[in-house]
């Protein structure tokens, strides 16, 4: 626990009790103040959503009848004179990192990113859950936003009310969805602790279906794609002690966001974040194959990687791929980096035609 000392606010008598420099402050009545750290006010910026194409994407904000709201990126409706009919496209899910306590899928940090990878990737849409965030709302709780969108994509893929403003008619965006997405091959994506996440609501989906597929049908989960994720245990590794730290990720965020992420009375040595335990508690389960994408110097790097190598030792199928090179957690996000660093420009192309051909091939 950081040290306690008296709140800016109203009450005197309402104290800080846990603190993540720059980023979080949690006090002793249990709320929790958000802030942001000098330096990326560019990149929590809401983007709001906008129906007129820019760079040839629309997003849209959908209220589900699951409880969760989503960020819907759809490319370009073609020219009208183009042929209206294309082949069914895959889809991807996207879940946000923030060690499970911070961000929001409307931040340009990642409307930068998937905005882009929308148009570049032959899909449908990308659709990106907005996360209830902890330590208001500990783990399960994101795991279970994750699975009920999934089940709103289902009600999507079924023709049934896709939104919840008490019409009975699917919102304009949503059905284009519909029409243009195959939903059997859905791909779960994250970034940071939504890496975690990807792993997560497939454990939870594979659970539930106990491989029969029935709970989502007609929703197929292909594959997961898994962005620097968010694995570390209690022992540091020598990637946490050697590599530098990021605006995006520094030691103590490790240690305290994940801490406040977890379930109370867990840590980091635990099937969210232990990326030997996270394997073998999905053993016995049918995974879908993941594509798992690690920076060199990131400073998670070794967890991730120890994480590729206890799924292949249950059995399970993960591809990883190393970005090499001085880029840390989330380079490809840093969107003033990929615009004026040639090597986080060239990492980061790199990623996404990773993804695509992992998209490809499932």
């Amino acid at each position: 626990m950081a040290s306690t000392t008296t709140a800016p606010e109203t009450d005197p008598n309402k104290t800080v009790v846990d603190e993540v420099t720059g980023w979080l402050r949690l006090y002793s009545d249990g709320t929790v103040e958000r802030l942001t750290p000098p330096g990326a006010e560019p990149f929590t910026a809401i983007v709001p959503p906008y129906t007129e194409p820019r760079n040839g994407v629309t997003v849209h904000d959908v209220t589900t009848a699951r409880g969760v709201d989503v960020r819907l990126y759809l490319p370009a409706e073609p020219p009208a004179a183009a042929p209206r009919r294309r082949p069914r496209r895959p889809l991807l899910l996207h879940l946000h990192g923030g060690g499970f306590c911070l961000s929001r899928p409307s931040w340009a940090l990642y409307h930068n990113f998937y905005a882009s990878l929308t148009t570049k990737l032959d899909v449908a849409g990308i659709v990106s859950v907005f996360l209830p965030l902890a330590p208001e709302h500990r783990l399960p709780a994101a795991i279970d936003a994750g699975h009920a969108a999934l089940l709103w994509l289902r009600d999507v893929a079924c023709g049934e009310d896709g939104n919840n403003d008490g019409a009975h008619h699917l919102d304009p965006a949503v059905e284009r969805l519909r029409d243009e997405a195959d939903f059997a091959r859905a791909f779960l994506i994250g970034d940071s602790s939504g890496g975690n996440l990807v792993h997560l609501v497939a454990a939870h989906a594979a659970a539930k279906d106990d491989g029969a597929g029935a709970d989502l049908h007609p929703v197929r989960l292909a594959g997961g794609v898994l962005l620097n994720p968010g694995f570390a245990r209690e022992e540091k590794s020598r990637s946490e002690l050697e590599n530098p730290p990021s605006l995006f990720l520094t030691e103590e965020m490790v240690d305290k966001l994940l801490a406040l992420g977890v379930p109370l009375g867990m840590n980091k040595d635990s099937p969210y974040t232990s990326p030997s335990l996270a394997a073998e508690a999905v053993a016995r389960l049918h995974m879908p194959p993941m594509l798992l994408v690690v920076a060199e110097k990131d400073l998670l790097h070794d967890p991730q990687v120890e994480y590729g190598e206890a799924m292949a030792r249950v059995g399970k199928t993960v591809e990883t791929v190393v970005s090499s090179g001085a880029v840390a957690h989330v380079f490809y996000l840093n969107f003033f980096a990929v615009e004026s660093d040639p090597l986080t420009a060239e990492r980061t192309r790199e990623l996404i035609d990773t993804i695509k051909t992992f998209i490809d091939r499932h």
